[in-house]
């Protein structure tokens, strides 16, 4: 199982060269994939579409060894072939093609058909991590919708597991279909009754940051850092913020603290130069 912070990706910037470069990032989404036969969305985000085109690297052996799988996964007829066959072609996207989205579909596929709460959240909230660092509008809200649904199984099976509100509820920051505020509220009443449940309040964070309530998000991600103050993430979206909003002085502040954490040689340089900039 893959490390939570290996999903990580910042906003913009000199926090996505922080992510990129610290935690590691997959093979990055292209973003030239619409689907020109749906017909709700001219632009909508098509999966094998993407699959396909990302074959186009592959190597004749990985080509071989793919088709291989995905000839299995179509003569798999029990749930549990379909089971073992989803994990395998969830494995190749990771380990050989080292592509998150085909990854992270796949295993999500597997998670639906075993019906495991365990699992569902796992590719839900890996799904939601890696969203936050999409620009690409139609992959980001086909990604929200996945994680949507995948967070909506797991309900159903355990409905108490304030995590996992906290997930649904984030993924209507990213365009699933529904009014934001009913995103907003489910964060909300589990912050509200845990004022420490540090997930909640860095996904408030983040909707103050996407709704531009930029004084709301600044007070939440400076309560994540107050409870965790390991966050680097937290840490380099409030320095953004204080930059957005024109404080050059508490920017500053919060990037040299994010500093602290990175050993990049690159990164450190760029960090420094984004804050002499600021100077």
């Amino acid at each position: 199982m893959l490390k939570k912070q290996q999903w990580i990706v910042i906003a913009a910037g000199a926090v996505l060269l922080f992510g990129l470069y610290t935690f590691g990032k997959f093979s990055p989404p292209h973003t030239e994939h619409a689907n020109p036969q749906e017909p709700q969305e001219a632009n909508a985000f098509e999966i094998n579409a993407f699959v396909n085109n990302l074959k186009k690297d592959l190597t004749p052996t990985q080509s071989a060894y793919l088709t291989s799988l995905e000839d299995a996964l179509t003569r798999g007829d029990l749930v549990t072939q379909r089971i073992s066959n989803f994990q395998s072609l969830s494995n190749f996207w990771r380990d050989s093609a080292r592509s998150f989205l085909p990854y992270i579909y796949y295993l999500s596929e597997k998670a639906k058909l075993e019906n495991s709460e365990k699992n569902l959240n796992f590719a839900a909230h890996s799904m939601l991590e890696e969203l936050r660092g999409i620009s690409n509008p139609e992959l980001k809200t086909w990604m929200a919708v996945q994680a949507n649904d995948l967070f909506k199984r797991s309900l159903k099976i355990q409905p108490n597991n304030d995590s996992t509100i906290v997930g649904l509820g984030s993924t209507y920051f990213f365009g699933v279909p529904g009014p934001p505020m009913e995103g907003i509220l489910k964060v909300r009443g589990i912050a509200d009754k845990n004022p420490n449940n540090v997930f909640a309040q860095f996904m408030l964070g983040y909707g103050g940051l996407v709704s531009g309530q930029t004084d709301k998000a600044i007070e939440r991600f400076k309560k994540v850092i107050e409870l965790d103050p390991t966050n680097t993430e937290a840490v380099f979206l409030l320095a953004e913020l204080y930059e957005k909003a024109g404080n050059k002085k508490e920017a500053i502040i919060w990037y040299e603290k994010g500093m602290k954490d990175v050993k990049n040689p690159e990164l450190l340089k760029a960090l420094k130069d984004k804050i002499g900039t600021l100077k």
